[in-house]
């Protein structure tokens, strides 16, 4: 691209970053002229428009049409940052409606390449009211299953970040953007810069990626084939076992092997099982057994994470996402990483299953935890809450939830990941309503009487079969 700074290039020149020699075919809306100086009368507004127009050679802060992104055809819309500041008045709220209206109309995903400071002054709340028009037409594109993917530029500020930025489905962030809902004249003086920025919002859980200018192409083609819009994809195949030898077998990015097989209800596993309940939960807590990072390399050929909570949070302990397989399925997925589960990541977790089921896009659970986070800490963050709505999230869904239980299942925060009747079992997991250990002392009975406690919970994997919680055993 021409401009130095990819986060600072104009509009067109961000739109041709991701087409190429595609191309791009811009749409505008009818005329809707505004009275002299604009809806308030102030004074000089259209001269003020004149030179943005003649600087910038566009004639308003957004521009719009239909393009080719890698191999899919979606709706682009593009802020000009030169143009007033990329601010929205009521003739960008034109363009912005119209935009989603295109991709209601043609059933395209929409991209938005944002670059503004928010709602401009010179219109007063004629601009403000803008946000709501954007709002509603995000809305009902929502309602129809059709993607929204947000690429935020420098700077992206004020109620473009908190409407068509923060509101999309996927934030992609470019590299040393300005983001945040305060532009830098209006912030405190002693804020600190880092939380304005696209690293920060990474880190707080607001971002999904911060994506180089160089692979921003490649990254938005993954989730376009990703998020669809698709129709009457088949459940997600269940993960082959892995076995410790095998782990790293696969890496992000590479093709995987072959998938696993369709759940059936009398799979025998080839790896021997557990004699007792508390060798079942031994080998689940096996440091060298393989882990979520090792079943999501083997499963994914590619994998577009979903970072955070969108409130603030993140929890390294949870992965989140979409994927695509080798046959170019996609399917999301989250996956427990053997920690216990915190806040943020049930409220991921919650994030992505709605998502899926919103466009059509079957799920895959790994679970792997000793139990949910029962520190202060997650008390005071909603723990509760959290884990509540991601039940609610696995009941509600529409779309194929399918469960592999790769390690421990540690009561009720393993159990919210967990599929009813499409839940599978490793050879090295176990489930119980609570961790042996805890059972025994409650119980009043002494650490020596933990192995026949485990016994009677009746959690080996055959025991879960057995028992009709796990549809099969995954060896």
């Amino acid at each position: 691209m021409p401009d130095a700074n990819p986060a600072r290039a104009t509009a067109r020149e961000a739109i041709a970053l991701l087409t190429g020699a595609a191309g791009f075919t811009e749409h505008r809306p009818p005329p809707s002229p505004l009275p002299p100086d604009g809806p308030l009368g102030w004074a000089g507004y259209d001269a003020a428009r004149e030179r943005a127009s003649a600087r910038t050679g566009e004639e308003e802060s957004v521009l719009y049409g239909t393009g080719v992104v890698g191999d899919r055809t979606c709706v682009l819309l593009s802020f000009e940052f030169g143009f007033l500041g990329g601010s929205l008045g009521r003739q960008t709220g034109d363009r912005l409606a119209a935009a989603y209206e295109l991709a209601l109309t043609r059933r395209l995903p929409l991209v938005a390449l944002v670059a503004t400071g928010g709602s401009r002054m010179q219109e007063g709340m004629i601009a403000l009211t803008q946000l709501q028009r954007v709002a509603a037409a995000s809305v009902r594109l929502r309602a129809a299953g059709l993607p929204q993917i947000a690429v935020v530029r420098d700077p992206t500020t004020g109620g473009g970040w908190a409407t068509v930025g923060a509101g999309a489905d996927v934030v992609l962030a470019l590299p040393g953007a300005q983001v945040g809902f305060a532009g830098s004249r209006v912030r405190p003086p002693d804020a600190d810069p880092y939380a304005y920025s696209a690293e920060g919002q990474f880190a707080a859980g607001q971002v999904d990626a911060v994506v180089p200018a160089d692979e921003l192409t490649a990254t938005v083609t993954h989730w376009l084939r990703a998020l669809g819009p698709h129709e009457d994809l088949p459940a997600a195949p269940v993960p082959r076992a892995l076995s410790a030898a095998g782990v790293g077998a696969g890496a992000e990015g590479s093709t995987p092997s072959a998938a696993g097989a369709e759940p059936t209800a009398d799979r025998v596993p080839a790896a021997p099982l557990p004699e007792t309940g508390r060798q079942a939960v031994a080998r689940a807590r096996d440091p060298r057994r393989p882990r979520a990072e090792a079943y999501l390399a083997d499963y994914f050929g590619v994998r577009l994470p979903l970072h955070g909570d969108r409130s603030g949070s993140t929890d390294p302990g949870l992965l989140c996402g979409f994927g695509l397989r080798g046959d170019g399925q996609p399917v999301a997925y989250v996956a427990q990483c053997g920690t216990p589960t915190r806040p943020a990541g049930y409220r991921a977790a919650a994030r992505t299953i709605r998502l899926a089921d919103r466009l059509g896009v079957p799920v895959l659970t790994l679970v792997d935890t000793p139990g949910a986070a029962n520190d202060a800490e997650a008390e005071r963050a909603g723990a509760g809450a959290a884990i509540a709505d991601t039940f609610a999230a696995v009941a509600a869904a529409r779309v194929s939830v399918t469960t592999l239980v790769i390690g421990e299942g540690g009561s009720g925060g393993a159990l919210a990941l967990a599929a009813p009747d499409n839940t599978h079992v490793t050879v090295d997991s176990y489930f119980s309503v609570i961790a042996p250990e805890l059972a025994a002392a409650i119980l009043k009975r002494p650490p020596s009487e933990t192995g026949a406690t485990a016994d009677q919970l009746r959690l080996r994997p055959q025991d879960l079969v057995d028992l009709g919680f796990a549809r099969s055993i995954v060896g």
